[in-house]
């Protein structure tokens, strides 16, 4: 086989993308036969047709599906050393981080502290969605995503998952006046709750423990991200089930306390990167500090 030529590589995976060679042609200033010629050429040198035309678009064979996923490597690693040794020239290093906007801001800021302030670091956060932040991942947007939701995962795919930290769950609220000991299910039952929505893991678990438990708990609000979930309990509206981490300045003024803590529910912490030939030395930073508490905590 001859050697590769990137440039008809990176004319494949416009016309992959686009589905037609006019497109291609277009996103690329080029004209269309040259695009038609030059495709034929790589064609050639893979020895494999890379597309078959169906109606007016072109669509990917199977062969042209592999060769896509090893393009996209090949670029993404291109691009991957051009950020880097950008990077490494510079007088400050910048880390990206992307975090779940549903997730607590306290281990947010816990996670990025050791940063803040370092004269040589600049820290951007953005937050998104799941998708959003994967997204960033794979464009080379954010350098790690702080997230409490695995990516769906298989032999193929390009994530690496760390836990950080597995927060316990508590029921919090406002300080009441004992009126003897408090079970559980009292405490469940003795007010209206503010719980998260139930496609999160914490919902399912805890609407487990109350089938256990055998009751059925008022609800007085659902949010799909802490942040509400404090505002609500905050603003008195009932008992928020959440990790104490959410709450944690409130906790320790003593305007909120934990009524009773579920001991059997955790949530957890995930930090996600890319698989990179040229990884972020910040990211693994602070992401080794992240595991070395969580590892003496369990110590």
């Amino acid at each position: 086989m001859s050697q590769l030529n990137l440039h008809h590589l990176r004319l494949f995976r416009a016309v992959a993308r686009v589905g037609t060679l006019t497109g291609a042609a277009q996103a690329m200033n080029l004209s269309q036969s040259a695009v038609s010629t030059q495709l034929r050429t790589l064609e050639t040198s893979l020895g494999h047709d890379l597309f078959e035309r169906r109606g007016r678009g072109l669509v990917l064979t199977e062969a042209g599906r592999i060769a896509l996923d090893h393009a996209e490597t090949i670029f993404r690693t291109a691009d991957d050393l051009t950020a880097t040794l950008a990077l490494a020239q510079g007088a400050r290093r910048v880390l990206r981080v992307g975090a779940l906007s549903t997730l607590s801001r306290n281990f947010l800021i816990g996670f990025v502290t050791p940063l803040i302030g370092r004269e040589d670091v600049e820290v951007i956060i953005r937050s998104g969605t799941q998708a959003d932040l994967m997204r960033g991942l794979q464009s080379l947007n954010l350098d790690v995503a702080l997230t409490n939701l695995a990516p769906a995962r298989d032999a193929a795919s390009p994530f690496i998952v760390r836990a950080l930290s597995e927060q316990p769950v508590s029921v919090v609220g406002y300080p009441t006046v004992a009126t003897g000991e408090e079970t559980l299910a009292s405490v469940l039952t003795s007010a209206p709750l503010i719980l998260p929505t139930p496609e999160t893991a914490l919902r399912t678990a805890f609407d487990g423990l109350v089938e256990r438990l055998g009751i059925v708990p008022r609800i007085a609000a659902e949010a799909d991200d802490m942040a509400t979930l404090r505002l609500l309990v905050r603003g008195g509206a009932g008992l928020a089930v959440l990790p104490p981490i959410v709450v944690r300045d409130e906790l320790a003024s003593g305007l909120l306390v934990e009524r009773a803590q579920l001991k059997d529910i955790t949530e957890q912490f995930l930090a996600v990167t890319l698989q990179r030939r040229f990884p972020n030395p910040l990211a693994l930073e602070v992401m080794d500090l992240a595991i070395r508490d969580l590892e003496a905590r369990d110590s």
